[in-house]
């Protein structure tokens, strides 16, 4: 299996935290490795600079997205705990968490608006490509 894509990762992402514990990044790479089957090959896979693995930036990606929509929160340093917010929204059993599900927090439009703006300069993102590609993803061909 190839890694998925930053979305897929949502969901499985704040389930490793419903318990309330505050939880490593270390904790959180290696179950979602696992429920994910990722091998060897698939976690050491590099992005196109070659500076950090594709699994790492799309799981980093996906907490990001989460903390900006106020679903989880960092305690330290690599250190991550689930909000009320994140509690309520896993309450409601929903069948996945992406971009447009996020849409619904204003604090995450916010961030979303923020960095259309500072996006402004640079070539318009197709949206099937912004749906599945990290930020980071769409602008490499760019730099």
């Amino acid at each position: 299996m190839s890694v998925p894509d930053y979305q897929k990762f949502m969901l499985p992402l704040l389930k490793c935290l419903t318990d309330g514990e505050v939880h490593s990044l270390r904790e959180i790479y290696d179950t979602l490795a696992e429920q994910f089957q990722l091998t060897e090959e698939d976690l050491t896979e590099v992005l196109p600079s070659g500076k950090q693995s594709k699994f790492k930036n799309r799981v980093g990606w996906a907490r990001t997205y989460l903390k900006k929509a106020g679903l989880l929160q960092t305690i330290n340093r690599g250190e991550f705990q689930i909000t009320d917010t994140g509690l309520e929204v896993l309450s409601n059993n929903p069948a996945g968490i992406n971009s447009k599900y996020l849409e619904r927090f204003s604090s995450f439009l916010e961030f979303k608006n923020k960095s259309q703006k500072s996006l402004s300069n640079k070539e318009a993102i197709e949206p099937e490509e912004e749906s599945v590609k990290t930020p980071k993803e769409i602008l490499n061909p760019a730099i």
